[in-house]
């Protein structure tokens, strides 16, 4: 995902522009590069380069003196990563500006500006920058152009702009993805991300859907939507809420689970709009790859073997795509036969991890027509490798057991069903509808943390115990070995994870009053079967913990956690989190190392 920089100050800004990009590394680029208005002359100082930001770093090392500037890391999507496709865009010498995010109506756009400007690069952001000079020179005021060029875009955006000729002024603006303003004592800055500029800045303000703002050295001037003034408010940053640190929380694990709204935030913004997925998210060869998929072949370890576990449902009952799922270690070793048009999909949360790398690997000598890795960890080696990437955004994560990437994960992985399957069963209608669902996921696990102090006494239960099961049906059977995997992995108590239909084939026998078994039971088609099946359960003296809706009332002998209602396309996302909260306390009880669990490592890179 591209990263944003820009400032507006008293002092040279290069190294803040620089510094920042460096900051930003973590997102994922394939090229940087940055622009200010040269102090002697006033004209644009223009320096892009592929690669590494230490590229730029050189390139930079003399001739870029100014007081204002923009800077950008760059994640192909319309066009390959060439120096030329790098940002910032110029138009005319006059306007700069960056961009994350994708211009849908950038086609259009193009063809109504050929006739004025040529065009250098095969980007939607060099649209922009020329829509901005026309209409900038138009209004003959900054201000106005810019809110006339932006009621031209349709899509997702984050941009800063600069004009030579207002060489005291940046202005920017968000939709669909997020942007910040730092405030400085003579100084005021733009970036995708507070972290960006901690260097120079600890107070900040969050912008808004739809806000536009103006930033001279002195000032921050906010406006709405419709270009009334907004009054100004900004937060203060402490290492409590660094993204390296633990801040209040007693264990990383806990602040993970904690961070999983803005995780999931994170990771939709600059993907979605209020009703669909945006295509072009997932590289610039997305749209001529998906037009021709058939089939999807998910190969992952550990917890991302899961996720793969749970989009196999969501591909064949969603879009009607053929999905099969496969462990890399598995996988690597055998001979598979390959559907035509099959796409390869990897998930790694570190991309480096050794099987799943080798199964990619492998894939080149197999009839796959392109690879796509789903990773949190950007330039890794299966990042390098695939054809398409998608970031899971994350962001840092320290606790060996997977959280908040297992989520993130989920609703990356469903929002490639959807991008997908626009192309094979699903409508404009069900599209609304499931992104309508995405953008819930945030409040709804924000919900779900107010049930911690329930199911922190629940896992009380569990201390003295050796064994669990873990019990779902349908598309909840992988989010029920999830819960078995994060109980044994920071808790060393045996569990397993069984569909709940398969109780009478074998795992009935382990059940007397010594088992706690854990049922996942939203409320859906599959309810009446999970109910039946946990009756067999109680016959057997077997404790009951239900992770379920409000349909479980009356359940006066087991153990309830009542779940807030969420549409069924979401709700694997949202019953996760009372998993990773219960591991996570019935490890804290039992006093085991949370964060950094026995005998296990973070990123598996070697078989």
């Amino acid at each position: 995902m591209c990263g944003i920089v820009g400032a507006v100050t008293q002092r040279n800004v290069s190294g803040i522009l620089l510094e920042g990009l460096q900051r930003l590394k973590y997102r994922g680029y394939d090229s940087a590069g940055l622009c200010v208005i040269d102090l002697e002359d006033g004209s644009l100082n223009q320096t892009r380069r592929l690669g590494d930001v230490d590229e730029l770093f050189k390139a930079c090392a003399t001739g870029h003196e100014g007081v204002i500037g923009i800077a950008h890391t760059r994640w192909a999507t319309h066009g390959k990563p060439t120096e030329a496709n790098a940002h910032p865009h110029l138009s005319d010498d006059v306007v700069g500006v960056v961009h994350n995010g994708i211009i849908e109506n950038h086609e259009s756009l193009r063809e109504e500006l050929e006739a004025e400007y040529t065009f250098e690069s095969d980007t939607d952001t060099e649209v922009l920058a020329h829509l901005l000079n026309r209409e900038i020179s138009a209004a003959a005021d900054f201000r106005e152009g810019v809110f006339r060029a932006l009621s031209h875009l349709e899509g997702a955006y984050a941009i800063a702009v600069m004009h030579a000729g207002y060489p005291d002024t940046l202005f920017a603006a968000r939709v669909g993805s997020p942007l910040v303003i730092g405030l400085g004592i003579g100084e005021n800055f733009v970036a995708s991300d507070p972290q960006a500029l901690r260097p120079v800045t600890d107070r900040f303000i969050y912008l808004d859907e739809g806000e536009v703002v103006e930033l001279t050295s002195s000032e921050v001037s906010i406006f709405g939507i419709n270009r009334e003034v907004i009054e100004r408010r900004s937060i203060k940053l402490d290492e409590r809420q660094d993204t390296a640190s633990k801040g209040n929380f007693r264990h990383y694990m806990l602040k993970e689970i904690y961070d999983q709204p803005d995780a999931i935030r994170q990771t939709l913004e600059g993907r979605l709009t209020r009703d669909h997925v945006l295509v072009p998210a997932f590289g610039n060869r997305a749209e001529a790859v998906f037009s021709k998929v058939k089939a999807v072949q998910i190969v992952a370890c550990g917890s991302s073997f899961y996720t793969g576990l749970v989009a196999k449902y969501w591909f064949e009952q969603l879009a009607g795509i053929p999905c099969s799922v496969e462990i890399a270690s598995e996988l690597r070793y055998r001979k598979i036969a390959v559907l035509p048009d099959t796409l390869l999909v990897t998930i790694s949360q570190s991309g480096e991890t050794a099987d799943t790398l080798a199964a990619l690997r492998a894939a080149t000598h197999e009839n796959y027509l392109a690879s796509l890795c789903l990773c949190n960890v950007p330039n890794s080696t299966m990042v390098r490798e695939s054809d398409l990437t998608l970031m899971i955004n994350a962001g840092l994560e320290v606790c060996v057991a997977s959280t908040k990437a297992f989520t993130n994960q989920l609703a990356d992985l469903l929002m490639l069903v959807v991008a997908l399957g626009r192309y094979h069963d699903i409508n404009e209608a069900t599209e609304v509808e499931i992104v309508g669902a995405l953008h819930e996921v945030p409040r709804l696990l924000t919900e779900v943390l107010e049930l911690d102090t329930q199911i922190q006494r629940m896992a009380e239960k569990f201390v003295e115990k050796h064994h669990a099961l873990f019990l779902g049906r349908g598309i909840h059977y992988p989010i029920a070995l999830e819960g078995a995997l994060k109980l044994k992995e920071i808790s060393y108590i045996h569990a397993e994870g069984y569909p709940a239909g398969e109780l009478k084939h074998g795992p009935l026998a382990l059940v007397d009053d010594d088992m706690p078994v854990v049922a996942v039971a939203p409320g859906d088609e599959l309810l009446e079967k999970v109910k039946s099946n946990l009756q067999e359960v109680k016959a057997r003296g077997g404790e009951l913990f239900i992770v379920g809706d409000d349909q479980f009332a009356g359940e006066d002998d087991a153990h309830v956690v009542r779940m807030p209602a969420c549409h069924n396309v979401i709700s694997p996302i949202v019953y996760t989190m009372p998993m990773q909260l219960l591991a996570y306390h019935v490890a804290v009880f039992k006093g085991t190392d949370v964060d950094q669990p026995r005998n296990l490592a973070k990123s598996v890179t070697v078989e």
